[in-house]
């Protein structure tokens, strides 16, 4: 193992805390990244970012991010968040930061910022952020703790190809998140306009031109009925659409660490995935809660705006937890079908949570799923859906297993690459 020297990261960085404000400073003129931005990626996102209003807020020219700055989350209940490291790669003075979050910038030329920011990314420094926060999550995490940290460092050459590594892995990753945003988009766009504003019908009521295959414009009616539903179309509820299966409630006693010992999925693993937080049992509460790779969960308890919604499972055989439903196949719908009809409604899902929620959780219930109605074609129709998106589904689910793979990758040789147990150059070679 090569010795590298070891030097405190507050020699070779500058500390800054985010900029405080209020609700009512919210407006429009300067983007702010929030702790909820801190997406499982690498690069501070530079769209879609919550504004504050310029007129009320003056912000500093030394309280925006400049290029290869990091930021950190520094203040969280979330202990998967608190310390979460994005690097910013856009154009300087145009986006500041919250004052849960601190920034990093790198002021000596012998530390490269992607390296620091793998640094700061790895499970050993982690551990020590949730060691300051004696096992339990950190409610602050400081810039003379940070300050204090100590990091080897290896000659610059050596920092700038284990970045370039890492950072090729994270860049496919990253690719095929924005390549899954777009995939579920172009599904709910067209459920969206086949199933909720029947646009084709309305097209042909209108005298406009086709704009599917013929084949598939010929499917749709002519008009609408009384109840502004295409006519011969029908009306169930979502609860009609698949079997609803929800998880059990494991306890403290039924955890385990044997090995047969199996995760047990809540909606943090949901979010994160399979983490050190995570809890395992071998606890066997009936084959119903077992879940496997590909299928469709939904998260009904939760923040409204961050824990209501749909995912698919690549993680492999767990366990599933209450305040989550397997949505399975009951022999009507497909699950491209499915998974779109749930991200449409997630807005709507919001609501019904909101309207119920206390002490910042809202839920969505059985009941709720059964009084929400939708409008059902027939059986052509929804052959033409799943042709035309089920191609779409299947590449966003082949993603989600490349990039848990990647992801596998990555996070084996992060703490090999820093502690110089693993040569880079042996690796660059290969990839």
């Amino acid at each position: 193992m090569v010795e590298w020297p070891q030097v405190q990261l507050g020699e070779l960085v500058e500390f800054r805390n985010g900029v405080n404000f209020s609700q009512s400073d919210e407006g429009s003129g300067v983007p702010i990244l929030k702790v909820k931005d801190f997406a499982a990626l690498r690069r501070v996102p530079v769209a879609g970012l919550d504004e504050l209003d310029k007129s009320k807020v003056r912000i500093p020219t030394n309280q925006f991010l400049c290029p290869r700055d990091i930021v950190l989350v520094r203040s969280n209940g979330n202990r998967e968040l608190v310390g979460r490291a994005l690097i910013y790669e856009g154009a300087p003075n145009e986006i500041t930061f919250s004052g849960f979050c601190i920034r990093v910038r790198i002021t000596e030329k012998s530390a490269d910022p992607h390296f620091i920011h793998y640094w700061l990314r790895s499970p050993l420094v982690r551990a020590a952020f949730t060691r300051e926060g004696g096992g339990t999550a950190i409610n602050n995490l400081s810039q003379g703790f940070l300050s204090q940290q100590r990091i080897r460092l290896p000659p610059i050459q050596i920092q700038e190809a284990i970045a370039s590594v890492l950072r090729a892995l994270d860049d496919k990753i990253e690719l095929n998140w924005r390549m899954n945003k777009t995939l579920e988009a172009t599904a709910r766009a067209i459920f969206a306009d086949w199933f909720v504003d029947f646009g084709p019908t309305r097209a042909k009521m209108d005298g406009r031109p086709p704009y599917l295959a013929p084949e598939v414009w010929a499917l749709f009616p002519d008009r609408l009925k009384d109840e502004s539903k295409p006519e011969g179309w029908f009306s169930e509820s979502v609860y009609d659409q698949a079997s609803w299966v929800n998880g059990a409630a494991y306890k403290n006693m039924h955890f385990s660490s044997e090995p047969n010992a199996l995760p047990v999925v809540k909606i943090a693993e949901l979010k994160n995935g399979i983490t050190k937080s995570t809890r395992f049992t071998n606890t066997d509460l009936g084959d119903r809660y077992k879940i496997r790779d590909g299928e469709l969960l939904f998260s009904w308890s939760g923040n409204p705006d961050t824990s209501i919604d749909t995912f698919v499972w690549t993680s492999g055989e767990a366990w599933l937890n209450q305040h989550i439903f397997a949505v399975r196949s009951n022999g009507k719908r497909s699950q491209a079908f499915l998974y779109s009809l749930l991200k449409q409604l997630r807005s709507t899902f919001a609501e019904i949570a909101r309207n119920k929620q206390t002490t910042g959780l809202g839920h969505v219930t059985q009941q709720d799923l059964i009084r929400l109605k939708i409008a059902i074609p027939d059986k052509l129709v929804l052959g033409a859906f799943d042709e035309c998106v089920g191609p779409l589904h299947a590449r966003l689910t082949n993603n989600l297993y490349e990039s848990q793979s990647l992801v596998a990758i990555r996070d084996f040789l992060l703490p090999k690459f820093l502690s110089g147990e693993v040569c880079v150059a042996d690796v660059a070679k290969r990839i």
